[in-house]
């Protein structure tokens, strides 16, 4: 298996990148700066920008799948960079995309028919980080890719539990926090088994000293 890798050199995405690596699957990574990544076996990196056509294009060369780890960086590149991705996506045969977005795109509780960052649930004062996730999720579910995104809550960086909790389209009840290592481990599962295609899940892990 060989996958296309985007984001690769932030938080979440070289968790991701690790144990791909690590179960012995290939990976195709696009990123800005090269030196960023150490060279692997089954790593080929690809030096480009996201938003990029044409880079999309020779990242997605002969990959079963996609993951987007990209955040924001307070700019529009998620939807520039989505866009070409799923384009390039159909062009190529490519069916299968995992994203890792945010908790905010996730179905309110509080206030049933919205998201959670248009609701009392949210606690941020700014929506443009989760209005870009928001369009990722509307662009995505208007077309037959087979689809999942990831929606991790606080995210602080932390080796994976094993014991992290998944909800589809909501946040698990007593949500605190979701550790960059339970999100790149479900990532990495859903991606090998496939189990939520179509759906946004919600993730958190457990609080440190839990039983």
């Amino acid at each position: 298996m060989k996958i296309a890798l985007f984001g690769a050199t932030g938080r979440v995405g070289h968790a991701i990148l690790t144990l791909l690596l690590e179960q012995g699957i290939k990976v195709n990574a696009l990123i800005r700066n090269p030196e960023k990544l150490q060279p692997k076996d089954g790593l080929t990196v690809l030096q480009g920008d996201a938003r990029n056509s044409s880079d999309i294009v020779a990242t997605l060369s002969e990959v079963d799948a996609v993951i987007s780890a990209l955040d924001t960086d307070k700019t529009t590149v998620l939807t520039e960079s989505i866009t070409h991705i799923i384009s390039n996506m159909q062009k190529q045969q490519v069916k299968r995309i995992i994203t890792i977005g945010t908790a905010g795109i996730l179905d309110s509780r509080a206030e049933p028919g919205i998201l959670r960052y248009q609701s009392s649930e949210s606690k941020r004062k700014s929506t443009k980080a989760a209005q870009e996730h928001h369009k990722v999720y509307d662009l995505l579910r208007d077309t037959l890719l087979d689809w999942t995104i990831v929606c991790p809550t606080y995210l602080p960086t932390g080796a994976s539990t094993a014991e992290y909790t998944v909800l589809r389209n909501k946040l698990p009840e007593g949500a605190v926090q979701t550790t960059t290592g339970d999100t790149a481990m479900f990532t990495v599962n859903e991606l090998l088994n496939k189990e939520h295609i179509g759906y946004r899940v919600g993730i958190m892990s457990p609080l440190l000293g839990e039983n």
